[in-house]
């Protein structure tokens, strides 16, 4: 039975803008730059200004449909193993968002969980959202430390620090060929 949240009912975003921040973090913490300094939320800034609000509901957009690939791609990868995706990453990521107080306030990690379940069980991470109203605020570095962490994972897993990027851009590159 289909449902409102099923991924072909939901809009991609920018999946670029969004995986290039994303990119942009996990080489920042693998050259030993782990906080964010001034000139980087500047321009982190200035950037998501320069959108508007369309510009940034897409890259919000964008980054579920990370979340949701992250989680497609480690869904398999766990089964492949006899393993449950949600068992082996939810309570994991929730632990480190724990450990992440003052960029994850513990208001926003319900959320991200049912987030990351939405997306482990095949549901739009963006549609499942609006379902409970509009992204906050407060949910802005939880949703881009979600997307961090799935790609960190991926790339741990895998034991390549570009994996999960170099996975994108080749999804959106056959997507643009085909």
């Amino acid at each position: 039975m289909s449902s409102p949240c099923d991924p072909e009912h939901a809009p991609v975003g920018d999946v670029g803008s969004a995986l290039m921040m994303i990119d942009s973090r996990l080489k920042a913490v693998h050259d030993g730059r782990s906080g964010t300094d001034a000139e980087q939320r500047a321009l982190t800034e200035q950037f998501a200004a320069s959108l508007g609000p369309r510009g940034v509901d897409d890259i919000l957009d964008g980054a579920c449909t990370l979340i949701y690939m992250f989680m497609q791609w480690l869904r398999m990868a766990y089964e492949d193993h006899g393993k449950d995706v949600i068992e082996c990453v939810v309570p994991n990521l929730v632990a480190t968002m724990r450990m992440m107080p003052r960029s994850v306030r513990p208001e926003a990690i319900p959320t991200v969980a049912g987030l990351l379940v939405a997306a482990g069980t095949g549901l739009s991470p963006s549609l499942w959202r609006k379902r409970y109203g509009d992204w906050t605020m407060d949910e802005m570095n939880p949703l881009e430390a979600t997307a961090f962490l799935l790609a960190e994972h991926i790339n741990r897993l895998t034991d390549d620090h570009d994996f999960a990027t170099r996975m994108i851009t080749e999804a959106l590159t056959r997507a643009d060929e085909a």
